[in-house]
């Protein structure tokens, strides 16, 4: 009985000093395990008279009983002290103030917030939004548009073209939305009211221009479209996109092959250290190009133009976007700096509306 008790006290002082779980599960299986000090007592059970194994027996599962014991209760005593460092180790400071994250974080592109004021002031209007591939052909952007043979923009200097196809026909990145425009009007007749949002591609880069742009051009197709509808729409729109009361604008003649008479718009501004303010001054600024639709390309688009004509008009929406919100250079619009769209950029929730301010 004396082996036993200073095997007891053996194990105990081990289980005692154990500082960690794993420590402890060592301790265990040298003692209860397979082939541990008390199992191997346990097995030589077999090979006693009976009346010692009665009285051994007894003793050595008091034994693995006293010790099961013994590693339960430090079991728990370990799992609380682990707890309480991982506690302290992981304390958080909550008067600290919350890192910003998420949507606080994150930021609209001014391309995409300027293609949703577009987009809810022609709504108002009554214009849908029409869209089409990026990737044209050669009659869509520029034959049914009334661009003639030899054009410069239909030369590799200007344009993006792909290789010949198998029927010697090149396609070619659309150099306008006007594609959108030929796709609408060959798809549903008049009346006819869409805008035209996208990326356009021309090769030309600097601080106003880039190889890939976005533009948004408007379509009117009806019976009694004139040029009175056209110049209020197009002042409609610029009183409420640069949210002025009052705006004053110039129409100047010009030349595009798709539409006849061409017109470019200026608006009143007032440019002062280094603003531009709109609505007031004496300045002007040139903002677009309009005109009527021009005969030919209704004709091309199966319109008949002695009983239906329409007018339409584009825009840089990345230019329109630097001359509201300030921005000097054109090329950071695309370079993905995150710190140009922090602090250009706009916060995902705050939605444009006519009512509550566009650019709120």
């Amino acid at each position: 009985m004396s082996d036993l008790q200073t095997l007891e006290t053996e194990i105990l002082g081990q289980i005692s000093a154990a500082g960690d779980e794993p420590a402890l599960e060592s301790v265990r299986v040298a003692a209860l395990g397979k082939k541990g000090s008390v199992s191997a007592l346990l097995a030589t059970l077999g090979k006693m008279a009976p009346d010692e194994r009665k009285t051994a027996g007894a003793a050595i599962n008091a034994l693995k009983d006293r010790v099961a014991e013994a590693l339960a209760d430090r079991k728990t005593v370990l799992k609380g002290a682990a707890l309480e460092a991982r506690l302290a180790a992981e304390t958080l400071d909550v008067t600290l103030p919350v890192r910003s994250g998420g949507p606080d974080a994150g930021r609209i592109h001014p391309v995409s917030k300027v293609m949703e004021e577009l987009t809810e002031i022609f709504a108002d209007m009554g214009f849908s939004v029409a869209e089409g591939p990026d990737i044209e052909s050669d009659d869509y952007n520029f034959t049914k548009l009334n661009f003639p043979e030899g054009h410069p923009a239909r030369e590799m200097h200007d344009t993006f073209f792909f290789n010949p196809g198998a029927d010697g026909k090149r396609k070619l990145l659309r150099t306008h939305t006007s594609p959108v425009q030929v796709r609408t009007m060959l798809a549903q007749k008049p009346p006819i009211r869409v805008i035209c949002p996208g990326r356009t591609y021309r090769i030309d880069s600097d601080a106003t221009h880039t190889p890939q742009f976005h533009q948004v051009e408007g379509l009117v197709i009806d019976r009694t479209a004139n040029m009175g509808n056209l110049k209020w729409v197009l002042e409609e729109f610029c009183k409420a996109f640069f949210e002025v009361k009052n705006v004053k604008m110039r129409f100047r003649p010009s030349f595009f092959p798709f539409t006849e008479p061409s017109m470019e718009v200026d608006i009143q501004c007032r440019r002062q250290g280094g603003e531009i303010r709109f609505g007031e001054g004496e300045d002007w600024l040139e903002i677009l190009g309009c005109g009527m639709v021009h005969p030919n390309v209704l004709r091309n688009c199966g319109l008949d133009p002695e009983e239906f004509q329409g007018f339409a008009w584009g825009m840089g929406i990345d230019r329109i976007a630097m001359l509201k919100y300030g921005m000097p250079d054109l090329r950071p619009f695309f370079e993905a700096d995150v710190r140009w769209l922090s602090h250009y950029g706009f916060r995902p929730l705050d939605f444009p509306t006519l009512a509550g301010g566009l650019s709120a």
